[in-house]
């Protein structure tokens, strides 16, 4: 897997802070999705490169960028601060949207990890002008009280033998009352490090997000 080389850098001036991203708009792009990683990772993130990138190819812009800080990152706690992420996901919403070379793309989210809660967060917050939202072995338990408040149709994506995980994402598929569907990866664990699992996630993602988005 590589990352993708034909991304624009860039600067996320936000209210009290900077962070940094990494943009690419196909020409006519269909709708726009932002990453939400997961504890400890970053833009950076070879699954999540991946995942844009066979998402860059069905027509979609695509947003990964830093959450935190450097100096934020340094502190462990932050990053299972969902309040913080999902605030700093909301901003990065807002930003996107008066961007000029994003403005009126439709908006999704793809969380992974504990990203997925912030994911679910900031969209239950957005209500319908988030479109769709995808997480990849997510906790959108980590969001369940909101859980019931989000409108955009939503994918949960599980590893088979990520018997822990799959069952919180169970309880949360029940919690919910958007459009929503639980796809089960075959024999794979926690990070789809299985041959062709991130494949399979990708394909999914992308016909979801062809779908709502």
């Amino acid at each position: 897997m590589s990352l993708t080389k034909s991304y624009k850098i860039i600067t996320l001036k936000l209210a009290e802070v900077k962070l940094q991203g990494h943009l690419l708009v196909p020409k006519k792009a269909q709708g726009i999705v932002l990453f939400s990683h997961g504890s400890g990772s970053s833009r950076y993130s070879v699954r999540n490169n991946y995942v844009a990138e066979m998402l860059q190819k069905a027509g979609f812009a695509t947003l990964l960028f830093d959450l935190l800080t450097e100096e934020e990152d340094k502190v462990y706690e932050n990053r299972f601060n969902i309040d913080l992420i999902t605030e700093r996901l909301l901003e990065v919403t807002d930003w996107i949207n008066a961007y000029p070379a994003t403005a009126g793309l439709p908006v999704g989210y793809f969380g992974a990890s504990t990203g997925a809660a912030s994911a679910l967060k900031a969209a239950a917050i957005k209500g319908n002008n988030i479109s769709a939202v995808v997480s990849r072995g997510g906790r959108p338990d980590l969001a369940m009280t909101v859980l019931s408040k989000v409108k955009a149709p939503t994918l949960l994506i599980v590893g088979e033998l990520d018997y822990t995980v799959l069952g919180l994402n169970i309880q949360a598929f029940d919690a919910m009352k958007c459009p929503r569907a639980l796809e089960i990866i075959p024999k794979a664990t926690h990070l789809f490090p299985e041959s062709g699992a991130l494949e399979k996630v990708a394909t999914v993602s992308a016909t979801w997000f062809k779908k709502y988005l």
